[in-house]
């Protein structure tokens, strides 16, 4: 596939994607101007700006500690950060409020990207992650403008797709990349197969190692009047297909809990599917957003509550981290891990694969085959303190063991923007 086939198929998906941002986000006040922003329609910015890019929540959460490095050493350029989802954009107003310009990414089409970059002007643009798009990185090198991959990673299964159904538009695109910090070794060997050159690409290591989100007192208050002194299991960011796989190993060892499992889905519209499907079974269910206490025949509670997961964290004696039951790649692990708990997930960890298997070697989680292991797992620890203890001081040492990416990265970056 090359650039002019790749352009044609995203201006086709256009309608689709359109459609999908009424049907998802036309309950969200913002979503008139996610759809204007994204269509290239966004406020004129003076100044010179730095513009970083974040998909969504996690992403930014990540991206934080750099943010902020970026903020102390060029404090006369004005900051712009641009999300896809809308809980993004939320994340991003409730944190830096007015510090920071917040806008939505524009599809990857031409003219679209034109005119977003004619409006914002930017003097560098950040983009984190998995954040490949072959216009805007385009755009961005005849402008002479530097474009950095940073926290870069490449799973297995993505190297894969590149490699079968796009090689040369691929390489275009990353040699056309300003600089790649990469978070391992294998992401780095993975870009550079696809064609980054070496002299453009650095392993920093991940910047979730970095990330330290403050623990909202209140929150975990309000929280632990809520669930009572029982011990608790969070399912962290699950996906669909994996609550039922949840609920129904569950059902099967009940009478071996004494503990009260919290749900807490990766998507708010799926908030009201997951309770309806955990009140079908029978089970005593009560949701977050309502209130009230869980009684000790309580069951389960779903997390039906945006910006909370670390305070769930925080209450939680194990931790199970979601999308790995079913094909999704898993989530982030970092934050149980920051927390000192003992972590479990399922054989979908591909999008982590490097932090997972460092968690694993130090003995600082435990990774499961399927649901009906996962529950056998999670009875036999809620019966051994110790074995918790060790598994969650084992993961928070892990954690501390791996910082430093932050730095690594704002040094690379930081003579591409000097620079200009």
């Amino acid at each position: 596939m090359n650039r002019f086939v790749y352009t044609v198929l995203i201006f086709l998906s256009l309608p689709f994607a359109l459609l999908r941002i009424l049907l998802r986000d036309a309950k969200n006040s913002n979503w008139i101007r996610k759809l204007k922003n994204q269509l290239g329609f966004v406020p004129k910015i003076p100044g010179k700006v730095i513009w970083l890019h974040c998909v969504s929540v996690g992403e930014f959460n990540a991206a934080k500690p750099l943010i902020d490095m970026i903020f102390i050493n060029f404090p006369l350029h004005q900051i712009v950060i641009s999300t896809t989802t809308i809980t993004g954009s939320e994340a991003v107003e409730k944190y830096y409020k007015s510090q920071v310009i917040h806008c939505f990414f524009p599809f990857d089409v031409p003219f679209i990207v034109s005119s977003f970059l004619k409006k914002i002007k930017p003097v560098a643009c950040i983009l984190l992650e998995t954040e490949i798009w072959p216009n805007l990185i385009t755009k961005l090198k005849h402008k002479n403008i530097p474009v950095m991959l940073v926290n870069a990673r490449l799973s297995k299964k993505s190297y894969k797709k590149y490699k079968k159904f796009s090689p040369k538009l691929i390489n275009m695109t990353l040699n056309n990349l300003s600089l790649i910090c990469s978070q391992n070794e294998s992401s780095s060997k993975r870009l550079i197969s696809l064609g980054a050159t070496n002299n453009n690409i650095i392993t920093t290591g991940s910047l979730k190692f970095d990330s330290n989100e403050p623990n909202n007192s209140e929150t975990i208050q309000a929280l632990k009047n809520i669930t009572g002194d029982r011990k608790i299991v969070v399912f962290a960011s699950t996906r669909k297909g994996e609550e039922f796989q949840i609920i129904k190993s569950y059902l099967k060892l009940k009478s071996k809990f004494n503990a009260l499992l919290i749900i807490v889905p990766r998507h708010p519209e799926r908030f009201n599917e997951v309770f309806s499907m955990a009140n079908e079974t029978g089970l005593n269910v009560k949701r977050r957003s309502l209130g009230g206490h869980c009684e000790q025949d309580t069951d389960i509670l779903i997390g039906d509550s945006m910006g909370e997961m670390m305070s769930y964290l925080n209450i939680s004696d194990i931790a199970f981290i979601g999308g790995s039951l079913t094909n999704n790649g898993g989530q982030n692990m970092l934050e149980a891990a920051s927390l000192s708990k003992p972590i479990i997930f399922g054989p979908s960890v591909f999008n982590f694969e490097e932090i997972s298997k460092r968690l694993l070697d130090d003995g600082s989680a435990i990774q499961v085959r399927n649901a009906e292991e996962l529950m056998k797992t999670i009875s036999e620890l809620l019966l051994d303190d110790e074995k918790r203890r060790l598994i969650g001081e084992s993961a928070k040492t892990t954690f501390e063991n791996n910082r430093g990416a932050t730095t690594k990265i704002f040094n690379a970056i930081a003579p591409h923007i000097k620079n200009i």
